[in-house]
């Protein structure tokens, strides 16, 4: 039975410049809370084009900043290419300020940029602070490869900033699969603060239906948000192409920052192959996977905690660069019996996928070929805040009279 909460208020933090994995992240962490509290609003920040494709429950709601694209060589550009990139850090700057003071949040969770895009929310964390908020930052169980992490974050001041704003650091996994943290020089007072909450289980919507939902057998092929996820589909058509024995059925979710050019040659190959399915996006993942046989991803935190949540057999081929945090999250599952891996340039051989598609067909799924111990994350974080919003204090309205 859901607790009841007297006005209490969390305001979520997700930059989301290249993909959907940190709002979604956010939005499953927004609904397993509202469910768990009446009385808790929740409202996130978003920097996604597409955040209000997604449905929200009764108490969740975003607010949508001036978009930002992360390039492929890790560069960032203003969505908008008539308005300089800096004339948008200062709009989301401005808008995420203002709606911290507007809102007055008990809690603010920032979701995986300790200080924001470029620094965007270091504003309102000193602002928040002062009046008492409790302030979180909340980590996927694997960052980046450490020399990369270390060298983004030691030009910036990154870990100094860490221990000087933040009172909690919530981990998305359990200890024994990663640490995040791994390979840095973390001040023991930055460790004091990591609770490693575990990976945030999954579940299908019971009250809204996939229009793509199927009832036969299929291997679900997905790129997250599909900007750099043309080369994983391109690699599975290939297959289908080069081995005419190959006839598992197959549903391609392309992504919605695919971009078009890929998009459109990828859709008119599909035609030519009778056991595939294309569709260009779907908000409702969860119902696709849970419905799948069994998963072929590019092995992004979402949707690696979907293959678990719903114990599909998954054939994962990472992305390696500019971040190489799928790479090492597919590296350690497959190290665990939890998953397939393919490499890279492995995946381009059609022969190579071709077997690695017909043996997925026949995987036991990850409860049955390895350990993965409890998906608890969000029952966790749900005792965390709940302990926090029943004892919290009076807070302050910085600046007021």
């Amino acid at each position: 039975m859901a607790k009841r909460l007297e006005d209490a208020r969390i305001l979520m933090y997700s930059h989301d410049t290249f993909g959907l994995g940190h709002l979604r992240r956010c939005r499953t962490i927004a609904h397993a809370l509202v469910e768990d509290y009446r009385g808790l609003s929740i409202l996130i920040i978003s920097g996604a084009t597409i955040a209000g494709a997604f449905d929200y429950r009764a108490r969740v709601d975003f607010v949508k900043v001036p978009s930002v694209i992360k390039l492929r060589n890790g560069e960032y550009t203003s969505m908008a290419r008539h308005i300089d990139l800096a004339d948008t850090l200062k709009m989301r700057e401005s808008i995420i300020r203002h709606t911290a003071e507007t809102f007055q949040p008990d809690i603010f969770i920032v979701d995986k940029e300790p200080m924001g895009l470029k620094g965007e929310v270091e504003d309102t964390l000193a602002y928040l602070k002062a009046r008492g908020t409790t302030l979180v930052l909340g980590l996927r169980e694997i960052m980046d490869a450490p020399h990369l992490l270390e060298a983004e974050w030691k030009k910036n001041g990154v870990m100094e900033k860490i221990d000087q704003f933040y009172d909690s650091i919530w981990v998305y996994g359990p200890p024994e699969f990663y640490d995040p943290l791994v390979g840095l020089d973390v001040p023991n007072s930055v460790r004091r603060k990591m609770d490693f909450v575990g990976f945030l289980q999954r579940n299908a919507s019971s009250t809204v239906t996939s229009l793509n939902a199927r009832d036969d057998n299929y291997i679900l092929v997905t790129t997250g948000g599909g900007g750099d996820g043309a080369e994983l589909v391109n690699d599975v058509m290939s297959a289908y192409e080069s081995d005419q024995t190959l006839t598992e059925k197959a549903l391609v979710v392309l992504g919605p920052y695919m971009p078009a050019a890929e998009r459109s040659a990828l859709i008119g190959r599909a035609q030519a192959i009778s056991s595939l399915e294309v569709i260009e996006f779907d908000s409702q993942m969860e119902t696709l996977i849970k419905g799948a046989k069994a998963v072929v991803a590019m092995g992004g935190y979402n949707t690696y905690c979907e293959i678990l949540s719903f114990d599909k057999p998954a054939l994962i081929v990472p992305r390696v660069r500019p971040r190489q945090e799928q790479l090492l999250r597919a590296r350690r599952a497959s190290e665990l019996g939890l998953v397939d891996m393919l490499l890279p340039e492995q995946s381009a051989d059609p022969a190579n996928m071709a077997a690695a598609l017909k043996a997925l067909w026949t995987r036991l799924p990850p409860s049955k070929s390895g350990s993965i111990g409890k998906l608890e994350g969000l029952n966790h974080i749900s005792g965390i805040v709940g302990t926090w919003l029943e004892s919290r204090p009076r807070l302050s309205i910085v600046g007021a009279e």
